[in-house]
């Protein structure tokens, strides 16, 4: 039996609250392994109730008691709390939020938790409150040890999976931060994690070219001949099922997405624009390369319509349903190997 999963509850005056009680009261529709959130307990309430949905929240005090809780009320672990001010961020909430993405994560170390689900944060409240890095995805990878090169977003949905190889940095630094040994390095990570979390036995990876039309050989840019082609030609040797570099306003298509198991862009919008555009409700953000499960729906906190009722769920049931799939899939293959 695998452990229930730890969700964050990200920032309280977000639509984080309200898609994870949503997500609570669907859970039989959609089979959602048991979960319980780290703190915000009246937060939890108070936004179910704006929602209109009847969500018993009950508090636990270990995740062991997730799961007989699970059945009949939204379990929540520890006494942190905030105001419920929809739309309305302050310091008082981003303390819950760091502390909620602490505790998550320390429960999936302990393996409490069999992964980690992150509701939506806003990064500058964070900011003030002391979060001192650019995304979730780098504060994961500091606790769990790695450096930042060793922890790989990917954004995966029903129709693509894109993987930003540079993330959280400005356009005019990408080609700086583009290597040969950056792009082997990622490649390998992402082919192994699709086996492993993923269930998919021989990976096929297709990756995007910087410049228009993939550089028009030399053309627009030299950094696919110079960087990106030794790159694909060295995981070639290696036996990785790997093409490119294709120009990027091809490789999206519903022909070209036919061809491989995942997209690897050079910059974050290049990775992002298509899955938002294709699987906006249902893209669900995954760290790989860690030694814990996490994924986080790919939107951001939505102030704008918190606590209006109108927030989609079904990416934060995406990231949920997937977090239990990967877990799974995590504990099948250690058993076996055991």
């Amino acid at each position: 039996m695998t452990a229930p999963l730890a969700v964050s509850i990200g920032d309280p005056a977000g639509i984080g609250p309200e898609i994870i009680a949503e997500s609570w009261a669907r859970r039989r529709e959609y089979g959602l392994a048991p979960f319980f959130v780290v703190g915000g307990a009246g937060v939890l309430e108070a936004a179910a109730k704006a929602r209109g949905l009847s969500v018993p929240v009950e508090p636990i005090a270990s995740p062991a008691e997730a799961e007989t809780v699970f059945t009949h009320a939204l379990p929540v672990l520890g006494q942190e709390d905030s105001a419920y001010a929809p739309g309305k961020p302050e310091p008082s909430g981003a303390a819950l939020a760091l502390h909620s993405l602490a505790e998550a994560t320390r429960c999936a170390l302990l393996e409490t938790a069999s992964a980690v689900v992150t509701a939506p944060i806003a990064k500058a409240q964070l900011a003030q409150v002391g979060f001192e890095y650019p995304g979730q995805t780098e504060f994961l990878a500091d606790v769990c040890g790695l450096e930042q090169e060793d922890a790989v977003m990917i954004l995966a949905g029903p129709s693509l999976r894109a993987v930003p190889l540079t993330v959280h940095c400005a356009l005019s630094e990408v080609p700086n931060r583009l290597s040969q040994g950056l792009i082997e390095h990622r490649a390998r990570i992402v082919s192994r994690a699709l086996r492993r979390d993923f269930g998919i036995d021989a990976p096929r990876l297709a990756v995007c070219g910087l410049n228009p039309h993939a550089g028009e050989s030399g053309r627009f840019g030299d950094e696919e001949a110079r960087i990106i082609t030794p790159a694909i030609e060295a995981l070639q040797a290696e036996g990785l099922a790997i093409t490119g570099p294709h120009p990027a306003d091809a490789l999206f298509t519903p022909r070209a997405r036919e061809t491989y198991d995942a997209a690897l862009a050079m910059y974050h919008d290049q990775a992002l624009v298509p899955l938002k555009a294709l699987d906006f409700d249902e893209g669900v953000n995954v760290t790989l390369g860690l030694p814990i499960v996490r994924t986080s729906p790919d939107h951001g906190t939505a102030f704008d319509i918190a606590g209006k009722g109108v927030a989609d769920p079904g990416a934060m049931i995406a990231a949920l349903r997937m977090a239990g799939e990967m877990a799974a899939r995590r504990a099948d293959a250690q058993s076996r190997s055991a």
